[in-house]
């Protein structure tokens, strides 16, 4: 359909912007960009994070071949990836050596160098970490031998690894854990840790080589059969004190057997049960390799992870995810090159300091000057990071790659039902994590590999330790819903205090471990409570309803209170009421609300709700989760959309039939396909038919021309304004009208003739006109001509017209006008 009325494509514009919808908009994050869909989630503002709260540390030491069969190509590589753990290391609280080692030939000698003493990565300890490293490329004959000492390098990895903290600043072995109660209000108490993790990275390109070191022996055969005794003495120095040995070899030459026992000799212990975290060695084919090798091997001692992001040449733009599940990470960027400069924007797109605090994240930047920078992130934003790279003409040749090492610490909400069980009773144990933002995980795809169990301990029984499972096998409600379910039975022999720890690892996942202490219940309590929290999706500031139903056996009443326990920071969650009250000897049912702060994040919503006994000791009767989901208020466009699209539609089908009704009249008075033939008496002088496109408004000009001794012949007139025209016309009901030339409008049925001057017009083709309920007088041809001059007179008023006057059958005037 065309849409030639200007009122019709009015219509039809304004239908379109009402289904288009409001305009875009900025995100209420102000970030550009966001697409239609999308919707800006406020952050929730971490409180200032206690270093402990952070990743576990681990104290590991690099140890790097410098012998004579490595090309300088190869060193610096070897330098590089060095640079990388330093670097990269997520814990301000780990330490970190760097030793490179050949051999000892001649007198000045030593097999090893110390180029980076043990030192704690914090901001500082990163600093020096990136000048002393680059040390490692300066091989220096007169001071290191050009063999292949291992037993020297692990001894002297060894011995710094567990020698004493002094001055370092950070400790090991125990501390202090200040930790909340679980199901029986707030406690503290001392939690013993596990020692610090102490591992060596061994990079080689070849085999044990001392054949030329005299302390090995007195002929080369001797000191290769001792040094190879030797080494087995320092791995069963490094087992014992419970030192890993990570051994990555690169070129053709590796003997694969030396470092698989180099790896199995010495302590076999991990980081986690998670496969893959026990100490193995790996080779690659060349040096090009090392970088990205060892930094997988370094995540996989430290139960970390590792994203590999793009790589380019500056200028560029490189990019690496960072998943919702990381809790702190570190952005490790191979430069190469320190005149490459680098600029970090987070997944929103905007640019991070380089230092300090930044929407509930803190960054830390180290290795500026040096070929390896590195941008350590405690609480980063999940998504897409960018890492924008510039650098000078001259220093643009060289590759630039971007790694991510993460690893996420969670903390566990556990729900022990009953909250204080009796002696012998079977209790069920539901925990689920959530991040140090207090995000709970929902996706299990987050949470792939995982594995969790629980240690019950406690007064008057050895511990008790048992599964977790989100397999929808009993207890578990429902498969894949990240909620670990287990049960246990209380020994019967418990007499007192109960305490609960979860244990959840998995890649790059860690669980804080906290314990839940609660007491062993009388064998018949007094009052009893069950509580729900209706599953609901709701906005900020909005409400969700709770129902508690207490039994008190008690002869007196008794006042329980509600309490919100683990909540999401920024939820400004509260309940109401605060307390109930159960009368004596019966069962009622209080239903509770709680109501969210205007503040509340969007996502699922941490926390539980607990009922407290105090005249029970603080006793716990129950405890459930928050089953609730915060989402955005909806939108104007979410609101209205169905009454704008209904009104949309409306305006479409109203622009349609309009639209259709003029186009409908617009067919019924087009001409196209009219013939028109003049003739006189019974003899046919010409025809003419009617074009498409030759009646605007449904209206054809035209005339009679008489030459001279010829036949008279019809002739259009383009554009009809022409006085000297005659016109025919259809009305918009579809009758035809003649207008002669000068004189007023008629009635003409197709087929029947019609004076015009001294001829008749006889109209054939197209569609009749419709019958009247009058008859109208039909004009005949004149007999004698007027007074007037010209070929086509005839009987009128006026001069030269053909007819006189008559009233048009529509109601329209007879001056040739037509109107509707």
């Amino acid at each position: 359909m065309q849409w030639t009325d200007k009122r019709g494509a009015l219509l039809l514009a304004g239908a379109l912007i009402a289904l288009s919808g409001p305009f875009a908009a900025t995100t209420a994050s102000g970030v550009p960009g966001a697409g239609a869909g999308v919707r800006a989630v406020p952050r929730t503002a971490a409180a200032p994070a206690d270093p402990a709260d952070g990743p576990d540390p681990i104290d590991f030491a690099v140890v790097v071949d410098q012998s004579a069969s490595l090309a300088d190509k190869d060193l610096a590589r070897e330098t590089e990836a060095a640079a990388l753990l330093s670097q990269g290391e997520i814990s301000e609280r780990s330490r970190a050596a760097v030793i490179g080692f050949g051999s000892s030939e001649k007198p000045g000698q030593s097999p090893v160098r110390e180029v980076c003493p043990l030192v704690v990565v914090d901001a500082a300890g990163r600093e020096r970490l990136s000048d002393c490293v680059q040390e490692l490329e300066r091989r220096d004959a007169a001071r290191t031998g050009p063999g292949t000492d291992f037993p020297a390098a692990i001894r002297q990895a060894v011995t710094r690894l567990t020698e004493a903290k002094a001055g370092t600043g950070t400790g090991t072995g125990t501390g202090t854990d200040t930790g909340t109660g679980s199901d029986t209000g707030t406690g503290t108490g001392t939690e013993k840790k596990a020692p610090t993790p102490k591992v060596v990275f061994l990079l080689t390109d070849g085999k044990l080589d001392v054949k030329d070191s005299p302390e090995y022996g007195t002929d080369p055969e001797s000191r290769q059969s001792n040094g190879e005794k030797r080494l087995t003495e320092e791995l069963a120095r490094a087992r014992a004190a419970g030192v890993q040995i990570w051994p990555l070899g690169f070129g053709r030459e590796i003997d694969r057997g030396a470092l698989t026992a180099m790896a199995e000799g010495g302590y076999r212990g991990a980081c986690s049960e998670v496969p893959g975290s026990v100490p193995r060695m790996r080779v690659v084919d060349t040096s090009a390799e090392i970088d990205k090798a060892l930094q997988e091997t370094f995540a996989a001692a430290r139960c970390a992870r590792i994203a590999h992001g793009t790589v380019g040449k500056p200028p560029a733009d490189l990019t690496v995810t960072i998943p919702p599940i990381a809790t702190d990470g570190s952005l490790t960027v191979a430069k190469h090159d320190p005149k490459v400069q680098v600029t970090y924007f987070d997944p929103a797109g905007r640019q991070v300091p380089v230092r300090g605090e930044f929407d509930g994240s803190s960054f830390e930047v180290s290795g500026q000057n040096g070929p390896v920078e590195a941008l350590r992130v405690k609480n980063p934003l999940p998504g897409a990071w960018r890492v924008h790279i510039e650098a000078p003409e001259g220093h643009r040749d060289r590759e630039v790659a971007v790694r991510a090492l993460w690893q996420g610490r969670l903390r566990s909400t556990v729900v022990l039902d009953p909250a204080s069980p009796r002696a012998g009773e079977r209790v069920k144990v539901e925990v689920r994590m959530q991040t140090r933002r207090g995000v709970v995980i929902t996706d299990p795809r987050q949470l792939a590999g995982l594995t969790a169990a629980a240690d019950l301990t406690g007064e008057g029984f050895d511990p008790v330790a048992f599964r977790l499972a989100d397999d929808g096998k009993a207890p578990d409600a429902k498969a894949g819903d990240a909620r670990f379910t287990g049960t246990a039975t209380v020994p019967a022999s418990a007499t007192g205090t109960l305490e609960l720890v979860t244990r959840m690892e998995a890649p790059g996942i860690t669980s804080d471990r906290r314990p839940l202490r609660t007491s062993k219940a009388p064998d018949a309590p007094l009052v009893t409570a069950a509580l729900t929290v209706d599953g609901a999706a709701v906005h900020p500031g909005g409400t969700v309803r709770g129902t508690l139903d207490v039994t008190n056996n008690d002869s007196a009443p008794r006042t329980l209170r509600l309490a919100l326990e683990d909540q999401t920071p920024g939820a400004e969650l509260a309940v109401a009421p605060a307390t109930v009250t159960a009368p004596p000897n019966g069962s009622t049912r209080i239903p509770f609300t709680i109501t969210l702060g205007k503040g509340t994040p969007f996502g699922e919503l941490g926390g539980r709700v607990t009922v407290v006994d105090p005249a029970d000791g603080g006793r716990t009767l129950r405890g459930a989760f928050l089953n609730v989901r915060v989402e955005a208020p909806p939108t104007w466009w979410e609101r209205w959309w169905k009454a704008v699209v209904a009104g949309a539609v409306v305006v479409l089908v109203a622009g349609a039939l309009i639209g259709a009704r003029i186009l409908a009249r617009r067919r019924r008075r087009d001409l196209t396909g009219v013939t028109l033939e003049l003739r006189q008496g019974e003899r046919s002088h010409d025809s003419l038919t009617v074009r498409r496109g030759q009646s605007p408004g449904g209206a054809f000009a035209f005339a009679v021309d008489e030459p001279y001794g010829g036949p008279p012949t019809l002739r259009r007139i383009p554009g009809g304004g022409s006085s000297a025209a005659h016109v025919l016309r259809r009305n918009g009901a579809g009758e035809l009208l003649l207008r002669p030339r000068g004189g007023g409008q008629v009635p003409v049925r197709i087929g029947e003739p019609a004076g015009i001057g001294d001829h008749e017009l006889v109209v054939r083709g197209g569609r009749p006109a419709p019958r009247s309920g009058r008859s109208p007088s039909w004009p005949r041809r004149s007999r004698r001509p007027g007074p007037g001059t010209g070929g086509d007179t005839g009987r009128g008023t006026g001069p030269g017209s053909g007819i006189g006057p008559v009233q048009d059958p529509v109601g329209g005037p007879t001056d040739g006008t037509e109107h509707f």
